[in-house]
């Protein structure tokens, strides 16, 4: 899907939904905490998180590691309005910069003046990206040497009863939310092809997978 008509899609969808979005998907959005408390960015280095909806992760990401500069972009202006906001009324307006932008051929540079971070970070992204592969791949771009990647996002439900996995995927499915079965073994030939190295867990039964791949060279 281009990147004009998926900017509408996600706008279309995330207009009305932005403004109760942080209350309802705490409930199903588990290991973006853990994602979070793992970050453990570098005095004075970069975060970037890719599609970062409503802000919600980079201000606690703020909270959590207050030492590092925090990034964000999104394909919606309807939810990079409601990020900005969200900083506004944390208090952290001037703590992290936001910019729209398409998660497979996002040009940092542009947006920030900064090309690669000491972490990027992926939260429930790639299941709503019709091209995700392409997105992990632009992602491993913008890592600095001895950074790393982080991503969560909804397994497989490999150790949950099959009825709840049924129902689930059906529910996602309305939100044009799509599981990847196949992350792991795409995080992997990234890891491989950069010379990095991938750490991967299923968290909570399988209800959520995290991977970390961290680049070979010195941590900055």
């Amino acid at each position: 899907m281009e990147a004009a008509p998926h900017s509408a899609l996600m706008d279309s969808i995330y207009r009305n939904q932005r403004h109760i979005y942080d209350l309802t998907r705490r409930y199903y959005l588990l290991g973006r905490d853990h994602l979070i408390a793992e970050l453990s960015p570098p005095a004075k280095g970069t975060v970037l998180e890719i599609g970062c909806g409503t802000g919600r992760n980079l201000i606690a990401a703020l909270r959590h590691h207050s030492a590092a500069d925090y990034f964000g972009m999104d394909i919606s202006n309807e939810m990079l309005e409601t990020a900005a906001a969200s900083a506004a009324r944390a208090g952290v307006a001037d703590r992290i910069r936001f910019a729209q932008g398409d998660a497979t051929c996002f040009d940092p540079q542009s947006a920030f003046g900064i090309e690669t971070f000491d972490r990027v970070f992926m939260s429930y992204t790639i299941s709503m990206i019709p091209v995700w592969k392409d997105a992990i791949a632009d992602a491993m771009r913008h890592v600095k040497p001895g950074g790393s990647l982080h991503l969560v996002d909804f397994g497989q439900q490999e150790r949950l009863p099959g009825w709840f996995r049924g129902l689930l995927f059906k529910w996602l499915d309305l939100f044009h939310v799509t599981p990847r079965a196949d992350m792991r073994d795409v995080l992997a030939a990234e890891a491989e092809r950069s010379g990095a190295t991938l750490q991967f867990q299923s968290l909570y039964r399988g209800y959520a997978w995290y991977g970390v791949i961290t680049m070979p060279g010195a941590e900055a």
